[in-house]
């Protein structure tokens, strides 16, 4: 058993939740308390209404979340998210939320880790962010079809790929999630292929127009990661028990 606030407070400063940005809406860190005592964690992406679900189910005393309650902003206590909010005070379940804090970490991020999953052994950081680097980018001896492969063995599924470049992976550059958009961003920075979970429509003509390779992995399915491995550490660190808990969106 650890005492909440205690796995919170280390959660804070390893993950250094004051230093690194987010947007408004991620609100990163403990969301919704409990009484105080946690002896198992569910790891999951979304604060989704199944999610927390499961996680009442399968008796979490903290569900950790790389999404969490407030990209809407501000709510009213009615609805789904009521729903979420009364499941989770009836079941003394807390919610910690970390985005951006954990798609960076060194070493439990969803970069770094989905980087590990595909044979980047020396990645460095790259693409600014507000005063951060956002990405993990190696150069790459691999063939493009062997690169895209292995991604699809890691996050067991189907990738999408935009062969707007050449046949071998060059210089690859990782961001995970939602940064398609960037794509034009990333060509800038020397990327031959870049990594990603989702982008818009318009992200796969433009990285043809700028000759660059673009692997869509899924949003979803790369940013699982994180809060396995994260959820992994916090087991042995705090000596309680973890789950993880999939609810894989398709996206």
């Amino acid at each position: 058993m650890a005492k909440l606030r205690e796995l919170t407070d280390y959660l804070d400063r390893e993950l250094r939740l004051g230093e690194i940005p987010d947007y408004p809406g991620a609100m990163n860190g403990l969301q919704i308390e409990n009484q105080g005592e946690v002896k198992k964690i569910g790891a999951a992406v979304d604060a989704s209404l199944p999610v927390f679900e499961k996680a009442v189910a399968e008796g979490v005393d903290l569900l950790l979340v790389h999404h969490g309650m407030f990209w809407q902003g501000a709510q009213t206590l009615t609805g789904p998210f009521y729903q979420k909010v009364k499941l989770a005070l009836d079941a003394g379940m807390a919610l910690y939320s970390a985005h951006i804090p954990l798609d960076v970490h060194p070493v439990w991020g969803n970069n770094q880790q989905l980087a590990n999953a595909i044979g980047m052994t020396e990645p460095e950081p790259f693409f600014d962010w507000k005063g951060i680097q956002l990405g993990l980018r190696q150069e790459m001896t691999t063939s493009l079809a062997d690169l895209a492969s292995s991604i699809e063995v890691a996050v067991a599924g189907k990738i999408h790929l935009c062969h707007g470049g050449g046949t071998r992976a060059g210089r690859v550059g990782v961001i995970t999630g939602g940064a398609g958009s960037e794509v034009e961003a990333v060509a800038s920075c020397g990327i031959n292929t870049f990594i990603t979970g989702e982008g818009p429509h318009w992200s796969f003509s433009m990285a043809e127009e700028l000759g660059i390779n673009v692997i869509y992995g899924g949003h979803y399915a790369t940013e699982i990661f994180g809060v396995r491995a994260l959820s992994a550490h916090l087991q042995k660190q705090f000596q309680v028990e973890s789950c993880f808990l999939d609810h894989p969106t398709g996206l």
